[in-house]
């Protein structure tokens, strides 16, 4: 599966927010639905036009997202106690 073939980011669909394409769909929302325990036929059976690869598309995206993300680590800064 190709994730760009099931997910579109278009600034005149949501804002440009990623979503399952030919919907209004965003991945955002079947993440978060997922991470409070939402299982997959329940996400299917909530929202019809959905598949299970697109499901999976959706999951597959944030990873490769995540995954070209770069990391920035910065040192806090010290205060000086000193007046």
């Amino acid at each position: 599966m190709i994730v760009l073939d099931r997910i579109e980011v278009n600034p005149k669909i949501m804002l440009g927010k990623p979503v399952i394409k030919g919907t209004r769909i965003p991945v955002e929302l079947i993440l978060r639905k997922m991470s409070e325990g939402s299982t997959e036929t329940e996400l299917l059976e909530a929202y019809p036009h959905l598949t299970k690869q697109d499901i999976q598309a959706a999951v597959r995206y944030a990873a490769d997202t995540i995954a070209h993300e770069e990391t920035l680590v910065i040192e806090p800064i010290k205060h000086s106690t000193k007046k």
